[in-house]
């Protein structure tokens, strides 16, 4: 069966000027992404990674190319039509939880559920990813795994098509770390959410269905996955 594309980015370069020097973060970037793939994204610290995510996010724009999510191309959009693409069609998931301290797991999931288009209920985000039986837990008495998983279910909860995770690991060790890359797995697998993941671990690699390698703002090669280890075989 033929793969359909989410995301087509053609030439895409994004240079920062910071005054004094300008700093060229993506240097001609052609890629594709496809319908309920998992990929992960390794590369050095400044290899354009987390640049790559947010400009597909919808987060940056690029300096120049094109991108194109399905057949429309995001790259001319006004700002209230790239926000109104974030909020109905990207999951973001980064390093740091970004949980609101006042609010419970469930409330803090409710808090996309409200504005979504097509939501899931915060109960079965949460079910999700394992926590049903923390669902009226307030952040300060969860583990750093369980508000990683709290941030994972608020970003599913309103069913995107694509799920973007920055280092969602980077700040955990490697058996909480193991339980948030299953929350993400059996996502991808059982809603088919296109998942695409930075890390510097470069065992996490393994769970995926393609390895995307960047160095100096170009993806460097490629790699494919014929068959993706469980995120339990993963070490630290």
């Amino acid at each position: 069966m033929e793969r359909k594309p989410v995301f087509r980015t053609e030439g895409l370069t994004r240079v920062y000027d910071t005054g004094a020097v300008q700093v060229q973060a993506l240097r001609g970037v052609d890629l594709t992404l496809y319908e309920g793939e998992m990929v992960v994204l390794l590369g050095a610290s400044g290899s354009g990674k987390s640049t790559l995510l947010n400009i597909l996010g919808a987060l940056d724009r690029p300096s120049g190319g094109r991108v194109f999510f399905r057949d429309r191309e995001l790259t001319h959009l006004s700002d209230a039509a790239l926000t109104a693409f974030r909020r109905d069609h990207v999951g973001f998931v980064f390093q740091f939880y970004n949980l609101v301290p006042s609010l419970t797991a469930r409330e803090n999931v409710a808090l996309v559920t409200e504005i979504a288009a097509r939501p899931m209920r915060p109960e079965e985000a949460l079910d999700r990813v394992g926590l049903a039986h923390r669902m009226d837990h307030f952040p300060a008495e969860l583990s750093g795994g369980e508000q990683q998983r709290v941030a994972i279910a608020r970003a599913i909860a309103k069913q995107p098509d694509v799920l973007l995770c920055d280092e969602p690991t980077g700040a955990l060790d490697s058996r909480t770390g193991i339980t948030v890359l299953e929350a993400l797995v059996a996502i991808n697998r059982d809603l088919g959410t296109m998942t695409a993941l930075i890390t510097h671990n470069a065992e996490i690699r393994r769970i995926a269905d393609r390895v995307l390698i960047l160095a100096d703002g170009r993806i460097q090669r490629v790699e494919e996955n014929t068959e993706r280890a469980d995120p339990s075989e993963i070490s630290w």
